[in-house]
């Protein structure tokens, strides 16, 4: 099987699987025991979290690890609004976030009377600064907006945007740089939230971090214990935390390799593809480790199914949303109609992924689009 679904999740790096595989022969003691078993995983903990922080330029204290992302984004969307709401109810997020964050703002919404405001996207995927400075209110106290999109790859503005709220209001900004941590630069001390998850970069599924600034007061989550500076209680998961700062490290080392080889790969395949009954989906400024691609003869369940049985496991949207019957609302939301977003596949590449893999993807593509293609369609 020729896997280009790197997006909704990776292989464990050898190096990773390695280390963790000892960790859990040795480093079995509850941190929080006081004899030297639990006093040492502690201090192997704690120094994971050091190397992390000296990674990004942060604080220490401002990496609280997590059950991965989507726990990270709930908590950092809900635990700080409703820590927070004495100030302003307001939440301003782009229209197009993942389902943890979406879902996040929906409940808040729904049980606790805050308003939302979601920014469009255009036609390249992304929200545009201008809007960001047209919805910013008095009572504005959060500004979500995602780094990279997990459907189409479009880079979003985060960091003029910080810059613009953080100038012009008391409101804090939050990112969700799953699909951007160790693929493109994340400056994430230009932020004031951010979520990672490891099982995107060669890591443990099950595993992340939210980065939060010190000034940030959030509520606590998890009422347990002191772990996690009392905000998510409960027996941390030491072994998972301990190779969480491998992973990190390892990734953000291969990242301009990997970029430079998976670039290639996209430009090599946005050329092949561009066929009249094939659009891309993808802005030309996407990160090139995405690429969404509407082959509008053939319907995506259809490509899927025939790609699958060639040898190729891809996704057509989110895979969070693949047990849903409703097609991409992300491409909707971009204004590329109903036709593309029916019709859609996504790519995602690796440093793993071979030429020799993309070569053979495109031509069976073609080949499915041969035989199962429909003589007409419309945009």
């Amino acid at each position: 099987m020729v896997y280009l679904d790197y997006a909704s999740t990776t292989p464990i790096g050898k190096d990773v699987l390695h280390a963790y595989e000892k960790l859990l022969e040795t480093s079995f003691a509850n941190c929080d025991s006081l004899h030297d078993l639990g006093r040492e995983n502690a201090k192997l903990m704690e120094q994971s979290r050091a190397n992390i922080a000296q990674l990004l330029h942060v604080s220490p204290d401002e990496i609280l690890f997590m059950a991965g992302a989507s726990e990270a984004n709930n908590y950092a969307v809900k635990a700080f609004a409703l820590q927070n709401q004495r100030r302003g109810k307001h939440i301003i997020a782009s229209c197009v976030e993942h389902s943890s964050v979406a879902h996040s703002l929906q409940q808040l919404e729904e049980l606790f009377d805050f308003e939302i405001t979601y920014l469009p996207v255009y036609e390249d995927g992304a929200v545009c600064l201008d809007d960001v400075k047209r919805y910013l209110r008095k009572d504005t106290i959060l500004v979500t907006c995602m780094a990279v999109n997990n459907e189409t790859g479009a880079i979003q503005p985060i960091y003029e945007i910080a810059a613009y709220v953080h100038a012009h209001s008391r409101a804090v900004v939050h990112s969700d740089c799953v699909q951007a941590f160790g693929k493109i630069p994340v400056e994430i001390n230009k932020l004031d939230m951010a979520t990672v998850s490891a099982h995107k970069i060669y890591g443990l599924k099950g595993s992340g971090f939210l980065y939060k600034k010190k000034h940030i007061d959030l509520l606590s989550w998890i009422s347990a214990g002191q772990q996690e500076q009392g905000l998510r209680g409960g027996t941390s998961n030491s072994a998972v935390n301990i190779v969480l700062a491998k992973t990190v490290r390892l990734a953000l080392e291969n990242q301009h390799l990997a970029y430079q080889h998976v670039k290639q790969l996209n430009d090599y395949l946005r050329q092949e593809l561009a066929a009249e009954d094939v659009m891309i989906n993808s802005p030309k400024n996407a990160s090139p480790f995405i690429l969404n691609i509407s082959c509008l003869r053939v319907g995506s369940e259809i490509a899927l199914n025939a790609l699958n049985a060639r040898g190729f496991a891809v996704s057509a949207k989110s895979t969070c949303a693949t047990k849903s019957k409703e097609f991409s609302h992300v491409l909707m939301k971009m204004g590329l109609g109903e036709q593309r977003a029916t019709h859609a596949i996504r790519i995602s590449l690796s440093h793993l992924t071979t030429i020799e893999e993309a070569v053979a993807f495109a031509s069976a593509l073609k080949e499915i689009i041969k035989s199962y293609g429909t003589d007409e369609y419309h945009i």
